[in-house]
């Protein structure tokens, strides 16, 4: 009867979850600037959900992507932000003293703020969404409007570019007019309310080009359309919630562990996510590429380990203020823990990394002897700052833009990075950047180029590593892929296996795929959502097939 015994500590967390459920402020002092945020926390049957306010931004709503509560550690994330939040609960549960990350570390205590008085919904509080045309493919955006003791609010998220809580300025309402303004993405929206009140219709325009627009109510569930390779429990295998330490950062990750029927051992593989803050299942577009890809790996004999990322999830942690560097220490830590398990193969330990995770996976595996073999999925073979010039013109190419057009662009960015590589006074870095950049733009990019994470990305290069990987790698680009464009980083993985000595090597090009490895158009970012295929069969039964041929 061992679950009687985690019945105080389910209980004790609820009691927990359910304390820090209300309204919290805090000012955010970014140097001369002072910005006032509100999270609204609210506690349900299946943990905690939130939003942020960003009240002198005119940004409300805007979705937290992952919250936990630990003891008294809370932990949260906006993805769309590239923001991060880690703080303490105080004794009284009127607290939390803390620290914000958005490229460097801010501290940020937030205040419980007394029961705002009930507010009456307007006849358009809740969800609306529709499709802007724009010629190469069609982005579907989402309204988030609710009535406040302010007056009405709203958000934008346009759900095909995974950009989130997107902040409307100002929302003007004159009968059934309306009229929304969005200063960070310099569009407005000019529309009526229909008689029927289901439909909303007007003109879009961005940078000075309408397109007509046509919202309509919806569900929070619809925006997340199921995906028919996401797998559906009973599965045919046992599956652990579990939690490793990564001792000299203080890190504890949070992960699932998949083990295939039968006595063992089995090979097992760690999954490394791509940048940005990822849960476990690397949740992105709507899909779950790791969890497809752990499913599929484990229904033929191979174990999986799987875990948020630190600061992200049920994982405690500053994801903020981390590098590649220091994600690299925590796959250290899962490899370690698998050498832990009796289910597991301990010569048979890989690892497999999606687009930074493939970088991740030479870099420990140049070091680490335990790694028994590598997957890089999209990993780089090129520094960081060749890398996103390619990347800029691949995407601009895509979207239509002249080669001659592009190039320009590619320009312009090589510029960027090399004023970001030459000055390291954030202050001085801003006045050089304003040649580039929008003035509305400035803060912002500033404080993501001059943060740790960026200047390391910059610099790094993966052949570095590559040339030191004896280890049996398999390395996969899609064709289609516009983020690490297959021509450049494929033969630079090539050569510096090659100047390793390397004899126990694959590198492919994946004909047709994107950069999350499904069956693409064009690769533009835009699609990802839009396609139903989460990860290619072809991929799958790749990676597969070449584990289990290993000696």
């Amino acid at each position: 009867m061992w679950w009687l015994a985690l019945l105080p500590g389910v209980a004790a967390i609820a009691a927990h979850a359910q304390s820090i459920a209300g309204d919290w402020q805090g000012t955010l002092k970014a140097g001369p600037a002072e910005l006032r945020l509100v999270v609204h926390i609210e506690s349900k049957e299946g943990g905690l959900t939130a939003t942020l306010d960003s009240p002198d931004q005119g940004a409300f709503a805007i979705p937290i992507s992952s919250i936990s509560l630990l003891d008294s550690r809370l932990n949260w994330a906006v993805n769309s932000l590239g923001a991060a939040y880690e703080g303490s609960l105080n004794a009284r549960g009127d607290l939390i003293h803390g620290t914000f990350t958005q490229g460097q570390p801010f501290p940020l205590d937030l205040k419980r703020m007394p029961p705002a008085p009930p507010v009456k919904p307007s006849d358009i509080d809740g969800v609306w969404t529709g499709s802007l045309d724009v010629g190469v493919v069609k982005l579907r955006l989402a309204f988030h409007f609710t009535n406040t003791a302010g007056g009405l609010r709203a958000s934008l998220d346009s759900l095909d570019q995974n950009a989130n809580g997107l902040p409307v300025t100002s929302v003007a309402r004159k009968g059934n007019s309306l009229k929304l303004a969005m200063d960070s993405i310099v569009a407005t929206y000019d529309a009526r309310i229909q008689p029927d009140h289901n439909t909303i219709s007007g003109t879009f325009t961005q940078n000075g080009q309408p397109l007509p627009l046509t919202i309509k109510r919806s569900s929070q569930a619809g925006l997340d359309p199921k995906k028919p390779q996401n797998p559906v429990r009973p599965f045919p295998y046992r599956e652990e919630d579990v939690v490793y330490e990564n001792a000299p950062a203080g890190v504890k990750l949070a992960a699932t562990f998949t083990i295939p029927p039968g006595k063992g051992p089995f090979p097992a593989v760690l999954l490394i996510t791509g940048s940005g803050p990822q849960d476990r299942d690397e949740s992105l577009m709507g899909h779950k590429p790791f969890l497809v890809l752990s499913d599929y790996l484990t229904r033929r004999g191979i174990a999986v380990l799987r875990a948020d990322d630190r600061g992200v999830g049920k994982s405690t942690g500053n994801f903020g203020a981390a590098t590649t560097a220091d994600f690299a220490t925590d796959a250290e830590a899962g490899v370690a823990w698998l050498k832990t398990r009796p289910e597991v193969n301990r010569a048979r330990i890989g690892l497999i990394g999606h687009s930074e995770g493939g970088s991740i996976a030479p870099m420990v595996a140049a070091r680490n002897r335990d790694v028994a073999f590598i997957v890089m999925l999209a990993g780089s073979g090129v520094r960081g700052d060749e890398l996103l010039v390619a990347q800029i013109m691949a995407l601009d190419e895509t979207a239509g833009m002249s080669h001659a057009a592009a190039l320009e662009a590619g320009g312009v960015e090589r510029n960027i990075l090399k004023t970001v590589e030459s000055e390291k006074d954030p202050a001085k870095l801003q006045e050089k950047l304003a040649a580039f950049i929008p003035r509305t733009q400035l803060d912002s990019q500033t404080a993501a180029l001059s943060s740790s994470w960026f200047r390391f990305f910059l610099e790094y290069d993966p052949a570095i590593d590559l040339h030191k990987v004896t280890c049996p790698v398999l390395a996969l680009i899609g064709t289609k892929d516009t983020q690490v464009p297959a021509k450049q980083n494929l033969p630079a993985i090539r050569q510096a296996l090659e100047a390793a000595g390397n004899r126990h090597f694959e590198v492919v090009e994946m004909p047709g795929l994107n950069h999350l490895f499904q069956t693409a158009q064009t690769g533009s970012v835009s699609e990802y959502a839009a396609i139903q295929e989460t990860m290619s069969p072809a991929v799958l039964g790749r990676i597969a097939s070449w584990i289990q041929g290993l000696p």
